[in-house]
């Protein structure tokens, strides 16, 4: 296959947490300084639309809620950390157990939201969860040891998740569904984007459930115990219309214990169940190896609830010394599905490398 340069974004994420917080949002109308010891929630709630604040160097206690539009919480970097306290019972985000929340409703959804350049840790389930938004920006941000998900995002459109770092979280890295607790079918995103994360040390680094319209590129991905999950259901409209593309996978070899619904995982690079109309493409995947089902580097695995993967192109990937497999096709039940100029060693069944 001739080769061509891809380029990786793996330090995008340093770049951008050393750089943003050096200047107030250039485009807030107006900024608010929050020093430590100081409430970012005060700041947020006397906020206006279209205003910045400004999060000086330091650790701040407490959960965040953001209802306000076209906001923006910048930080210092990773000197600036977001981390829990006691004493929020009456707080909906730290109810939920959360660090920073952006919530808009189901008639409004809430716009123009960025955080930026900080650091939100240690929190029970998720360090940023957002639902209901509409072109939420999040960059720069370091989320690690939070209970759940590091970045997280439901029903929510057109947003970029950009030269974060995501790491030692509980479930996924970055983590993006139509809804966690609901069935119904595929949110369309509109053209959502994740882009040059770096994502180490999570149960997975990258989930996409229930969702189509999303592209996944040019991320780090390693040291989890899964890399990239692709997860659509039964629901109508399917999952699907997705693109992974020109990201290195490599060394997710880590164990997670099985749960009712799925094996244990470890050592699988990129999965796709249940999803259609998606490419994969471009991509590095290497040393993912393990013994669960779900093992290898690029999987194609029947769904827990038995909807095929339909018009699946894996093209132009380097796979390699990936096991049991490089590229393995485990769904039987799937249609349509191609496999096309891609570098590896092994494949299931043969004659796809």
């Amino acid at each position: 296959m001739p080769t061509r340069p891809i380029h990786y974004c793996a330090g995008l994420a340093a770049a951008l947490l050393a750089g943003l917080g050096t200047a107030p949002p250039a485009h807030a109308t107006g900024w608010h300084v929050v020093r430590p010891g100081e409430s970012i929630q005060q700041a947020v709630d006397a906020a206006s639309p279209g205003d910045g604040i400004q999060l000086l160097a330091g650790t701040y206690r407490g959960s965040v809620q953001v209802t306000t539009p076209n906001l923006t919480i910048r930080g210092a970097g990773r000197a600036t950390v977001i981390s829990p306290s006691d004493g929020q019972a009456d707080q909906a985000c730290a109810a939920a157990g959360h660090g920073l929340c952006v919530s808009g409703t189901a008639a409004t959804l809430l716009s123009g939201v960025r955080i930026e350049a900080l650091t939100v840790q240690g929190f029970k389930k998720n360090g940023i969860a957002a639902t209901m938004t509409d072109r939420l920006q999040v960059r720069g941000v370091l989320a690690r040891n939070n209970g759940q998900q590091g970045i997280s995002q439901e029903r929510s459109i057109r947003a970029t998740v950009v030269g974060n770092e995501a790491r030692d979280n509980g479930q996924a890295g970055v983590f993006l569904a139509n809804a966690v607790n609901e069935e119904g079918g595929a949110i369309d995103t509109q053209g959502t984007v994740i882009s040059g994360n770096r994502l180490t040390g999570n149960r997975i680094g990258v989930v996409v459930r229930r969702a189509r319209e999303l592209t996944v590129e040019q991320n780090s991905v390693s040291g989890n115990c899964g890399g990239i999950f692709l997860v659509g259901d039964e629901g109508s409209p399917k999952a699907g219309s997705l693109t992974v593309r020109q990201n290195h996978v490599f060394a997710n070899n880590q164990y997670c214990p099985p749960n009712p619904r799925l094996d244990y995982i470890q050592g699988t690079g990129i999965l796709l169940t249940g999803v259609e109309d998606t490419e994969v493409t471009g991509n590095r995947v290497e040393d993912n190896n393990g013994a669960s089902s779900m093992s290898g580097g690029i999987v194609l695995f029947r769904s827990v609830v038995g909807t095929p993967n339909t018009r699946i192109s894996v093209q132009d990937n380097v796979a390699l010394r990936n096991g049991p497999a490089d590229l393995a096709d485990r769904d039987p039940a799937g249609t349509g599905n191609s496999f096309a100029g891609n570098t590896c060693r092994v494949s299931e069944p043969s004659g796809h490398c």
